[in-house]
Formats: structure tokens, sequence, C-alpha cells
């Protein structure tokens, strides 16, 4: 889920398909620490989310909050 939400997020972003590679030698600098901090705050997101999601189900299931 992330990887797809970062790659339709770069294709906004860039109108580019291919994400950048650190090791790809057409790569610069900037377009790849861009594409990780992007890459970074997606993944982050969906997992804080999920995290979220997780945690309200458990609290509707049993009644409590988890921890």
């Amino acid at each position: 889920l992330a990887t797809a939400l970062f790659e339709r997020v770069w294709r906004l972003l860039t109108g580019d398909s291919e994400t950048p590679d650190a090791t790809d030698p057409d790569s610069g600098w900037g377009e790849v620490a861009i594409a990780a901090a992007v890459q970074g705050a997606v993944f982050a997101c969906v997992r804080a989310l999920v995290d979220r999601l997780g945690a309200k189900g458990f609290q509707k299931a049993t009644g409590t909050w988890p921890g």
C-alpha cells in the first residue's frame, strides 16, 4: 500500500513514472534525497494510520485502549 501510494505521489510531483534509485548513476543527489524524504513521509504516514486503525479496532472489540 505504501509503495503504491509513494509511486503515485512521486508521479504527481514530478510527472515521472520512474522513482530515482540511490545507486542509479543518472539520478542526481537532490532527486535521490527528495525521493527518500517523500518516501519516508509516505511510509510513516501509512504506518501511523495502520497502527491507529488497529488500536481503534482493538478498542472496539475489547472496550479498552491497547497498551
